[in-house]
């Protein structure tokens, strides 16, 4: 085919992924939606990437963008005919600016590298996710990835100023500005931060920077229940003056299920809660922070808040905590593919969103377990349900698409969104569409024809 000669003209020998070498790109860690590809190319720039775009929007060739390919939902994935494209290649620090806070990178930088950069500039760039040794920035920008840190720092959309894309028709939109303010007209970046790919290929991104935190401590506290756990944050804030980072919610079969599947894990406290909660702050100042969050759990220990917590005395112990939170998914994964839900409500919904959630699951499922934990500081809870114990890893197949649907339309009820991080990707296109209003789904609509009428990019993906 004259096109794909064509492609292979612009990458050269260094930019095709051969056959052989395919299957990393072809399936994603769950294994849920195995891929195919017509090729798979690897561009080395922005203007390779446009080159190829154009020869493919000239032969209606279809386009599966893909970072990291740590995505959950489907989205990095092709179904077909498609040319996969990966930013694997594109990995230069352009410009790094420490009296503007800002960090000018490649799309295909991973989101570990950026961090370090950063830190190597005496600045921080505040996003962290459990992929983050792997993840990119593209990809993190087509799926406005949130993670542990959104309750001080916001999601991707708060921290991209400036944004580089390739256009479906080929063109490049160059608009790596590194301004706070810029009030001419539709914030044209924000269309990709989320896009999913279906609008355009992020190709490079202005990233805000903030000062690293002179002091931090890391907490680990058993709760009673959910509602404590919000009433905690709130506590937590007002005590230490919006000192929170982060403040991660996690249900005790969380804990379990890591040391169940997870070698060399340890228990983070002495005695079995219903809740925990990892609890990260920070300080610009070098002094006092330690003592401020003491004064806060004795507060809160005082009010009922906590039953039992520990404050990691070094990094090994601060690092201990957090592996427990990110291995959380591994551990899940032990038992099976069950019903995965990325759902958010108001943070004062929580408590009242497990419950009536649970009561939907239990009439369904009964002896399924529930699977709870997340950010709650912004809302977003990872709610998975897997098979009553020793019932193995297909026990819940029959029975997912309606847990599923009950557990939306539970979201619902609290007029939640049943993605919050993790995207639409196939996985969500059809709940999507069933579920989002007609004015909403209109727009979004209009909006893809205008930009890709031809509908070549990351097709069959969240529109």
């Amino acid at each position: 085919m004259s096109a794909l000669r064509a492609i292979k003209d612009v990458v050269g020998p260094k930019g095709e992924i051969a056959s052989d070498d395919a299957a990393p790109f072809l399936s994603e860690w769950r294994g849920r939606w195995p891929g195919e590809a017509a090729m798979i190319v690897c561009p080395a720039s922005t203007e390779e990437v446009a080159k190829i775009v154009k020869i493919c929007a000239d032969h209606n060739i279809a386009i599966t963008p893909q970072g990291g390919n740590t995505g959950l939902v489907g989205g990095q994935i092709p179904s077909g005919d498609e040319i996969l494209l990966s930013l694997k290649r594109m990995r230069r620090i352009r410009e790094i600016e420490p009296l503007n806070n800002t960090m000018t990178v490649d799309a295909g930088l991973t989101l570990a590298e950026a961090q370090e950069a950063a830190k190597e500039a005496d600045r921080l760039f505040p996003l962290s996710i459990g992929s983050e040794g792997s993840c990119q920035i593209g990809g993190i920008i087509s799926t406005n990835a949130g993670g542990v840190n959104v309750l001080r720092y916001g999601n991707t959309r708060d921290l991209v100023l400036g944004l580089e894309a390739v256009l479906p028709n080929g063109e490049i939109l160059s608009s790596l500005k590194r301004l706070r303010k810029d009030n001419t007209g539709y914030d044209l970046k924000q269309l990709f931060i989320g896009g999913e790919g279906t609008l355009g290929i992020v190709t490079a991104a202005v990233l805000k920077l903030f000062p690293l935190p002179a002091e931090k401590v890391t907490v680990c506290a058993g709760v009673s229940s959910a509602r404590d756990a919000v009433a905690l944050l709130s506590y937590a804030q007002n005590e230490t003056g919006g000192a929170a980072t982060s403040f991660e919610l996690m249900a005790r079969i969380c804990i379990d299920l890591v040391l169940k599947h997870i070698p060399d894990t340890r228990d983070p406290l002495g005695e079995r809660h219903p809740f925990y909660v990892l609890m990260e702050f920070s300080s610009g100042q070098k002094t006092g922070l330690r003592s401020d969050i003491e004064d806060m759990l004795a507060g809160a220990l005082e009010k009922g808040l906590i039953k039992d917590a520990v404050i990691a005395e070094n990094e090994a112990q601060t690092q201990s905590l957090w592996r427990i939170r990110h291995s959380i998914s591994e551990g899940i994964n032990g038992e099976g593919l069950g019903a995965r839900h990325d759902v958010s409500v108001a943070t004062s919904d929580i408590p009242a969103f497990l419950e009536k959630a649970g009561a939907a699951v239990a009439r369904l499922a009964p002896g399924a377990r529930v699977v709870a934990f997340g950010h709650i500081g912004d809302g977003n809870v990872h709610y998975d349900v897997v098979g009553a114990e020793g019932g193995g890893p297909h026990a819940l197949d029959d029975k997912r698409a309606k847990i599923e649907s009950a557990v939306y339309d539970v979201i619902d009820s609290f007029n939640g969104s049943i993605s919050a991080e993790h995207g639409v990707g196939r996985h969500r296109r059809d709940t999507l569409a069933k579920r989002k209003s007609e004015v909403e789904l209109g727009m979004m609509r209009a909006i893809k024809n205008a930009l890709d009428p031809n509908g070549i990019m990351n097709p069959g993906k969240m529109i």
